[in-house]
């Protein structure tokens, strides 16, 4: 008996000193903090030393691929402290605290950096890589409180492999010295170290494969360093899109469950370019909106009704066009009276649902406001929602299908608006020649692939337009919409008079600011800008090639546009409009 108590207390002892496995990537990441924050002190101590230009940038590069190894964890369970560690090197205005936050971290440092150091900025530096140490240490804090459990181990892991994709790759975080891709390699090592704890295992079937992908990834990385000519679309597909596949198999395999949340990038999607990889539905916000095929069918007789204008003599559909992706070709659409015009070009009504802000200014935060602001406005509809329930209460079509969208069949306000946006929701949804061939289900001539890598790489719209939704909404997350200040100038070649964002937020750092659209089905959403000033899509690529409006020789400080020529090829301009091409869903081609 005594034998058999010994027995079962070593045992126990044996499981409870066996470290759970998310024990142990908890353990690796602290570890990896360690050795970032020891890589910024050496940084520091560069700087304060006077060394030489050449290993102040040398350890700046170090430091940054260090952060890299825990970038992965650091922005899953920390991201306000990742972005302070390592956001864009632009300024934020509070909306709640109505104060505009200057930026701070690596991406500040680098500026200060590079191309050239200066010894009279050495304060200045300093200041800032005290600030990032500061942010470290806060990290580290957080880090300890981590509940990392393995469904969201697995679930970062893929999280990772969409950032290299839209941010890595693309030089997002990287924007000035563009060593985006040795970080990505790091980025590569970091996913294979965490993925190796669960390979005790050995019922994993495709572990050989996710590992072999990962070294494949290592070994293309390392051979093809060239920013500009890194073919990003073999790199997707053949590397990053099977690395997120296997990863979602060897979660089933190992038995981890999927989270169960809902949010605009689904928890089942084993790509970023499945079919139905994005829920419109998550990004509503409101259980209560869901959309339903009853909805849907009345928002869509709703939207083609003038009913809902003060005057009946407007609908939704009279500025969004079916046939021209829901806008109606116009610079800007004339305004109710039939004289004057509308202050902003129509936008695309396509893949609308995939953003978290709407209008230019985004000065709203869901479709349904949208659609009241719209019918609201004197200039646009000119109508009300009050008015027209009482009108639409008297049709007895209308009364019917109220009942079917509605089980208590109201006719009201919310009920309208919400019948317009499940209409508008069910127009995002993708089926371009991109996305099949993101999918390996078509294939790209020539052009098309060298426009995809010169969209994604040296003509960095991909730092603004995220692949794939090509709108301003910020992977891998997808949950917040950003705006850009581009000094889009007016027909007379002045900078555009229009303030944007600044109008609703008041501050300065918003003048001239607005959101970044999708450029899904582009070819068919002509003129562009937010005025409507650029008639082609080659006056458009022009523009930014010149540095936009800094770049044109307007005073717009507050650009968050580069104002360095991009200096693209005539070859090259039309590379990249064979790949907007692609962005084409097929019902317009039909």
């Amino acid at each position: 008996m005594k034998k058999i108590y010994c027995l079962l207390f070593l045992v126990s002892f044996v499981a409870c000193q066996k470290k759970n496995k998310h024990q142990e990537i908890n353990e690796l990441f602290q570890a990896d903090i360690t050795l970032l924050a020891e890589k910024v002190a050496k940084l520091k101590y560069s700087v304060q030393a006077d060394s030489t230009e050449a290993q102040i940038q040398r350890q700046f590069l170090e430091a940054h691929q260090s952060y890299k190894k825990v970038e992965m964890i650091s922005e899953y369970y920390s991201p306000a402290v990742s972005k302070s560690i390592n956001g864009p090197a632009i300024p934020e205005f509070e909306e709640n605290d109505k104060m505009t936050v200057p930026p701070e971290g690596f991406q500040v440092v680098e500026e200060l950096v590079f191309p050239k150091y200066n010894k009279k900025i050495k304060k200045e530096l300093l200041q800032e890589l005290g600030v990032l140490s500061a942010n470290l240490i806060r990290l580290e804090k957080v880090a300890n409180s981590n509940e990392l459990t393995d469904a969201h181990v697995f679930d970062a892991m893929r999280l990772e492999v969409y950032r290299i994709i839209t941010l890595g790759i693309t030089g997002f975080d990287s924007p000035v010295v563009l060593n985006s891709l040795p970080e990505a390699s790091v980025t590569l090592e970091t996913i294979e170290k965490y993925y190796r704890v669960y390979l005790e295992n050995e019922s994993v079937a495709n572990r050989k494969q996710v590992l072999g992908i990962l070294e494949k990834g290592k070994k293309y990385l390392k051979s093809n360093s060239n920013f500009n000519a890194f073919d990003r679309a073999y790199f997707i597909k053949e590397i990053l899109n099977p690395l997120s596949r296997g990863l979602f198999k060897t979660q089933a395999e190992l038995g981890i469950p999927l989270l169960k949340e809902q949010r605009g990038l689904k928890v089942t999607a084993q790509t970023l370019f499945d079919k139905d990889a994005f829920d419109p539905e998550a990004f509503s916000g409101f259980p209560d909106y869901q959309t339903t095929p009853e909805k849907i069918a009345l928002g869509k007789k709703l939207f083609n009704d003038p009913i809902l204008s003060g005057n009946n003599t407007r609908s939704c559909a009279s500025c969004h066009h079916a046939d021209k992706a829901f806008t109606d070709g116009l610079e800007r659409a004339v305004s109710l009276d039939g004289k004057s015009m509308i202050q902003r070009n129509t936008p695309t009504l396509t893949n609308i649902a995939f953003q978290r802000v709407f209008f230019a200014d985004s000065r709203v935060s869901y479709l349904e406001d949208q659609a009241i602001a719209v019918i609201k406005n004197e200039n646009e509809m000119h109508g009300s929602l009050e008015k027209s329930a009482l009108a639409i209460q008297k049709n007895e079509n209308y009364l019917k299908e109220f009942k079917k969208a509605f089980p208590k069949g109201e006719i009201n306000e919310f009920a309208i608006k919400n019948a317009l946006a499940s209409y508008i929701r069910s127009l995002s949804h993708y089926d371009s020649k991109f996305d099949g061939y993101m999918q390996n289900k078509t294939t790209f001539t020539s052009d098309e692939k060298a426009g995809f890598n010169l969209f994604a790489g040296k003509a960095k719209c991909a730092t603004c337009h995220f692949i794939p939704l090509t709108n301003g909404t910020v992977p891998p997350n997808f949950d917040r919409s950003e705006s850009e200040i581009l000094g889009t100038p007016n027909k007379n070649k002045k900078l555009d008079g229009d303030l944007g964002k600044f109008v609703i937020t008041q501050a300065a750092i918003h003048k001239h600011s607005f959101k970044t659209p999708t450029i899904r089905n582009i070819v068919l959403t002509a003129p562009y800008m937010h005025n409507g000033v650029y008639k082609t899509l080659e006056e458009v690529i022009d523009f930014y090639d010149q540095g936009g409006g800094s770049g044109l020789g307007f005073d717009v400080p507050n650009q968050t546009l580069p104002e360095d020529k991009l200096n693209l090829s005539d070859k090259e301009k039309k590379q990249l409009i064979a790949f907007m091409r692609t962005l084409t869903d097929k019902e317009y081609l039909e």
